[in-house]
């Protein structure tokens, strides 16, 4: 077998990433290379950059290898999946990490891997990157670990000492479909670890007798990711399972993952792809239960089969199928209806609250306050404004939704 080079491996591994929802640095502790070091992780020395699906492409975003122990169904790298291989070692991440740093190229590094051997000694590898980073190199920027939910403890327990952000992937909306495509993994164990994370997390808050802090753990919080389109799970299905994470891990964020099929006769299951506007129409679902106080059942009922329109916004899609509550009166409504008005963000919204305490507000007011009054417009009333008909138009979504296309014959 050929010898592969650094750059070899990097095209490889860089591209197998590619799979892996990865994110942005807010939240992590403090630090900078003032006072020695090297790098940093907030303020001006952070400078994201943010692909269209919203993941954060600042970070050296690789995977230490791409082969894997385990066979599951909708990953490019299962072991019986005839892709090209590669592995870096320990110091070549490190290397990778700084030299990209010192030129200016990355902020960070995201890492993740296949399961090589077995998930204790890829965790401890990953974690001895950190390490090595952190205390020889004094790196100083952000690490997110993409961590391996059956490795040992202790291992996850270092590993959130030294990183920033730690993500432990729930592959799936259920367990029942875990089971299906993915055999070799257990959601229980999955579950645990994500526990377990929410725990040290919280233990770290809390001062000792003696008035001192333990070390911080994962202060920019754990994030999982969720596969959508490999199984027949609904959008209701996977909003609802993301709520029950939320509340019960704690997590920052959850990624959602639109499945891609792999041309490889070894699969399991010729599973078919979602578009990616799909992936999209969640993060802005999501955006809604966590900001917004929409519940699961409001967003994804408007459609017969509890999945999201893609033509239209989530939130567009809820106020059309409840035109009788608008228009709404912006120098009267209540804060949480303001919320639901599509157009208006959670900042236009404050800025109505408190600007209406002092003036009545008209139309130009709510354009000025940054409202898309295109969408807004008919479901709001407002000094010198009204929509009229517009809100019970029978033609009022087509305004909104994109044209219909001839597909193509051939």
């Amino acid at each position: 077998m050929t010898r592969q080079t650094l750059d070899q491996k990097l095209a490889i591994l860089s591209d197998a990433a590619k799979y892996d929802a990865s994110c942005a640095s807010s939240g992590g502790t403090k630090r900078d290379s003032r006072g020695g070091g090297l790098g940093s992780n907030t303020g001006s020395g952070i400078c994201h950059s943010y692909a269209p699906d919203g993941r954060c492409i600042s970070l050296l975003k690789i995977l230490m290898t791409n082969f894997c122990i385990y066979d599951c169904s909708y990953c490019i790298n299962r072991v019986s999946s005839n892709v090209p291989r590669a592995r870096f070692s320990v110091d070549e991440v490190v290397k990778l990490t700084i030299e990209f740093y010192r030129r200016n190229y990355i902020e960070g590094l995201f890492l993740s891997s296949g399961v090589i051997r077995s998930p204790d000694a890829t965790m401890s590898d990953m974690v001895q990157i950190a390490r090595k980073l952190r205390h020889e190199e004094n790196f100083r920027g952000y690490i997110h670990l993409k961590t391996i939910p059956d490795a040992a403890p202790e291992l996850i327990a270092e590993a959130g000492i030294l990183s920033d952000r730690l993500s432990i992937n729930v592959e799936l909306p259920t367990d029942a479909a875990v089971q299906t495509y993915a055999p070799e993994k257990n959601p229980g164990q999955i579950r645990r670890a994500m526990a377990d994370v929410r725990q040290r997390r919280e233990a770290a808050k809390d001062r000792s007798h003696s008035g001192k802090r333990p070390p911080k753990f994962a202060p920019a919080g754990q994030s999982t990711q969720v596969i959508i389109g490999a199984d027949a799970s609904t959008d209701a299905t996977i909003l609802g399972q993301s709520t029950r994470l939320y509340a019960g891990y704690g997590l920052r964020r959850v990624y959602y993952s639109a499945f891609s099929p792999i041309p490889d006769s070894s699969a399991k299951l010729p599973l078919i792809s979602p578009p990616l506007q799909r992936e999209h129409r969640l993060y802005q679902a999501d955006w809604l239960l966590r900001f917004y106080g929409f519940g699961v059942e409001e967003i994804t009922s408007v459609t017969p089969d509890g999945n999201l329109d893609l033509d239209i916004d989530p939130k567009l899609a809820w106020a059309l199928a409840h035109r009788g509550l608008f228009p709404l009166d912006v120098n009267r409504a209540s804060r949480d209806l303001l919320l639901r008005v599509p157009g208006f963000g959670v900042k236009t919204v404050n800025r109505i609250l408190t600007t209406r305490r002092h003036r009545h507000l008209r139309y130009e007011d709510i354009a000025r306050m940054g409202a898309s009054m295109k969408k807004a417009g008919a479901f709001v009333t407002a000094g010198g404004w009204t929509p009229g008909g517009l809100t019970d138009s029978a033609h009022l979504r087509a305004r909104f939704a994109p044209p219909p296309q001839q597909m193509s014959l051939f």
